[in-house]
């Protein structure tokens, strides 16, 4: 099994490093999941519904998070619901 897995993105700077430079990691590494940290996504301080929802559009097949996760309140309802 591949994984393919990219530490803590940050902020919208590093969710476009992702969009830019995902398409041709998985076409080099066919990786067989995604794993994406997403601790600092929303502007260094979590994640928001909107993120995770658009990084799995991307091909993102599981989101991690630390402490930092929590900063976004509206995380708590979405994680309740989310599948993945």
């Amino acid at each position: 099994m591949r994984i393919l897995f990219i530490g803590d993105i940050m902020g919208r700077t590093g969710r476009d490093a992702l969009e830019n430079h995902l398409p041709v990691l998985k076409q080099k590494l066919s990786p067989d999941v995604i794993i994406v940290n997403v601790d600092n996504a929303a502007h260094g301080r979590g994640v928001t519904e909107q993120i995770c929802k658009d990084l799995y559009a991307l091909g993102v097949d599981v989101l991690t998070g630390g402490n930092h996760i929590w900063d976004q309140r509206e995380i708590l309802a979405y994680i309740a619901r989310d599948p993945k």
